[in-house]
């Protein structure tokens, strides 16, 4: 490979990352609020909204990522009814619809992340503010839900990284993400190996980013003695 393929390769490389992370960007805040939803639902007095959110849990986690997202942009348009209905123009763009098979997904992960957080934490802080006299409302909000969120801080910037890594599906729909150009590139120049490289690195370097800015936020809200 010379220096001038080099630079042409890298170049849209580069441009592809960036459709790389505002995919990221618009599943990361879906799939929290999905999972949080979820989350809810599970706390629930009531068992038809935990027997539910058990069930997407249950579903979205047994089965592959890509075959949500199969089922969503080419099996639902199999049925007139949905052809014919509202969600339609939303359900055949395929930006729309591989950001919410995505989001859907990696909420039901997010909800076990929030599980977890919320499990970790001492029951006793819970104690301690309705001996101050605050609500359920106020001692969740705040008691419970900071110390569960720096709880989930690890687990979140894991499951950041995972969905970094899932865009790269969003390909088989035809959005020109990072993987999807790599593959056209792979195509055009014939420089599989270069183009392999190349595109592990982007990624590498994308998810250490992350890593490391979480590790960062991790160390400035940790809670010493807290484990204790």
């Amino acid at each position: 490979m010379d220096t001038e393929q080099f630079l042409y390769i890298a170049g849209e490389l580069l441009g592809a990352s960036t459709a790389t992370l505002g995919l990221t960007a618009c599943v990361v805040p879906l799939a929290f609020g999905f999972g949080a939803l979820a989350s809810w639902a599970r706390c629930s007095r009531h068992r038809i909204p935990q027997r539910l959110a058990d069930l997407y849990v249950l579903i979205f986690r047994s089965t592959p990522m890509l075959v949500q997202l199969f089922v969503l942009y080419y099996g639902l348009s199999q049925f007139e009814m949905v052809r014919s209905s509202f969600v339609w123009p939303l359900l055949r763009n395929p930006y729309i619809c591989a950001v919410f098979a995505m989001a859907i997904g990696s909420g039901a992960y997010v909800a076990e992340v929030i599980r977890g957080a919320l499990g970790a934490v001492p029951k006793g802080t819970a104690e301690a503010g309705t001996s101050l006299g605050l609500t359920r409302v106020k001692t969740f909000f705040l008691i419970t839900l900071p110390i569960a969120a720096r709880s989930a801080i690890p687990a979140s910037s894991s499951e950041i990284v995972i969905t970094i890594k899932a865009t790269s599906l969003a390909s088989t729909v035809t959005i020109m993400e990072l993987t999807g150009t790599a593959r056209d590139l792979m195509s055009e120049t014939y420089d599989v190996i270069e183009v392999f490289v190349m595109v592990s690195a982007i990624y590498l370097i994308l998810n250490a980013v992350i890593m490391l800015l979480f590790r960062t936020v991790e160390a400035r809200f940790s809670i010493p003695g807290l484990a204790a």
